[in-house]
């Protein structure tokens, strides 16, 4: 499977289904990240069941900064629609390869109850 572009009229929609969603904040001029851009599409090829994104910071301005993307490569990944991860720097293969294991491992009926718990509400029930 190859990457999908994301752009601000296709993110939202992107990222609020159902499964995992890993996105990749990059610009061409940026040198990590095109030397991530090769790892992060061999790990779409591995994983055909993640939705494996990319989002071109300056094609797509307003998107990053509503974002708060300060720093690329920035690496986000999305479960269920919930933001799990975020974090700028490139990876290596391997490092990539355990954010997906822990992604995949999330127990998301208790991030849905902390991330109920941050916004003031109750835990949803199951």
């Amino acid at each position: 499977m190859s990457t999908t572009r994301l752009t601000a009229d296709t993110f939202e929609q992107a990222i609020t289904g159902d499964g995992i969603v890993l996105v990749d904040w990059w610009a061409s001029w940026c040198g990590p990240c095109r030397r991530f851009a090769p790892v992060f599409e061999q790990a779409s090829e591995r994983h055909t069941d993640i939705v494996f994104a990319k989002v071109d910071t300056e094609a797509e301005q307003q998107l990053a900064a509503a974002a708060r993307i300060s720093s690329i490569p920035t690496l986000m990944a999305f479960r269920d629609g919930i933001l799990v991860f975020s974090q700028p720097g490139s990876l290596p293969s391997a490092a990539l390869e355990e954010l997906i294991a822990a992604v995949r491992g999330l127990d998301m009926d208790e991030v849905r109850g902390k991330v109920a718990q941050q916004l003031g509400g109750k835990p949803a029930a199951a």
